[in-house]
C-alpha cells in the first residue's frame, strides 16, 4: 500500500466545537485536535488491501466527549466512541450490498448525522437512497435519489439533501414532498457555474443556502450562497488561499455545534 497515497486522501467532514477543538475525518482516520494542533483522540481505519480494508468519510461530535462516525467496510458500521475513556458506546452494522471486489467500499456511505431526536440520518450512496434509523436502528424514513451525498435535518423538520450526479439540492417535508429545489446547472448564472457538482450544503439562520464544491483543476467557485428565491449573494472563488471545498461550517451560526440538531452543517 502506498502510504503517501493515503496521506493525500480527502478531508470529508470537519467541525469546530464550542471549546475550539477541531474534529475531522480524512478517509483513513478520524481525529480530534486542540487549537494548538495537539491530537486529543484518533480512530484509524484498516489500510490493508482486501476484505478488511475500511474507510471513514463522516463524523459528528456528540457533546464534548463523544464522536459519532461511520466506517465503510464489510460490513459497514456506525460507531459512537467516548473520546475521554476510549469506550465504544455504540457499534452497529449498517445496510450494504456485497461488492464484487472487496476493496470497492468507497461509495458505501458519505455524510451521516445524529438528529435532535437521537435518530440517525444516513446517505447510502451506492444504494441510491437516504435513510433515517431510530435509536434501535429500525428504518423510519427513506428517500430515493441517484447519488446521495449529504442530508441535514432542518430545524423546521424538513430534510435538505444533495445529489452529486444530478447537481441538485432538494428540501423535502416528512411526506417526501419537495418544498424547495435548486439545480446548480439550471439555476446558477453562467458566470457562477460550478465545474464540479456540490457534494454538501448548509442552511443559514436567515434561510439562505451555501453550496460547497471541490472544483476541478483550480477552476470554478468553491462556495456559493443563494437566497430562498435563488438569487446569488456571495461567491468564494479563491484557489490561491484555499483548495476544493467538500463541506463548511458557519462559525457564527446560532447554537452549540456539538449538540445534535443545533447546527445545520
Amino acid at each position: 500500500m502506498d502510504l503517501q497515497y493515503w496521506q493525500r486522501r480527502e478531508f470529508d467532514d470537519v467541525w469546530m466545537l464550542s471549546n475550539g477543538n477541531i474534529l475531522f475525518s480524512k478517509m483513513q482516520y478520524v481525529e480530534l485536535i486542540s487549537p494548538d494542533k495537539k491530537v486529543l483522540w484518533r480512530y484509524d481505519c484498516n489500510n490493508s488491501n482486501g476484505a478488511k480494508h475500511t474507510e471513514v468519510h463522516t463524523c459528528q461530535p456528540i457533546g464534548l466527549d463523544k464522536v459519532m462516525f461511520v466506517v465503510n467496510g464489510l460490513p459497514p458500521k456506525l460507531m459512537i466512541v467516548n473520546t475521554k475513556t476510549g469506550k465504544v458506546e455504540v457499534e452497529h452494522e449498517l445496510p450494504y450490498i456485497q461488492p464484487a471486489n472487496p476493496k470497492d467500499i468507497h461509495p458505501q456511505f458519505r455524510r451521516a448525522r445524529v438528529t435532535a431526536q437521537g435518530t440517525y440520518l444516513l446517505s447510502l450512496q451506492n444504494l441510491g437512497m437516504y435513510v433515517e434509523l431510530d435509536k434501535n436502528f429500525k428504518e423510519i424514513w427513506r428517500y430515493k435519489t441517484t447519488t446521495p451525498w449529504a442530508a441535514l435535518r432542518l430545524k423546521n423538520g424538513n430534510t435538505l439533501m444533495t445529489d452529486e450526479v444530478e447537481w441538485t439540492t432538494r428540501e423535502v417535508n416528512s411526506k417526501n414532498e419537495i418544498v424547495w429545489e435548486f439545480d446548480c446547472k439550471k439555476d446558477l448564472p453562467a458566470e457562477y457555474q460550478f465545474v464540479a457538482a456540490p457534494q454538501t450544503c448548509t442552511r443559514l439562520a436567515n434561510g439562505n443556502t451555501i453550496f460547497a464544491s471541490q472544483g476541478r483543476g483550480g477552476k470554478g467557485p468553491q462556495l456559493i450562497e443563494v437566497t430562498k428565491d435563488k438569487q446569488v449573494v456571495w461567491v468564494l472563488r479563491d484557489w490561491k488561499t484555499v483548495s476544493g471545498c467538500t463541506g463548511l461550517q458557519v462559525l457564527d451560526d446560532p447554537g452549540i455545534p456539538e449538540m445534535p440538531g443545533q447546527s445545520e452543517h
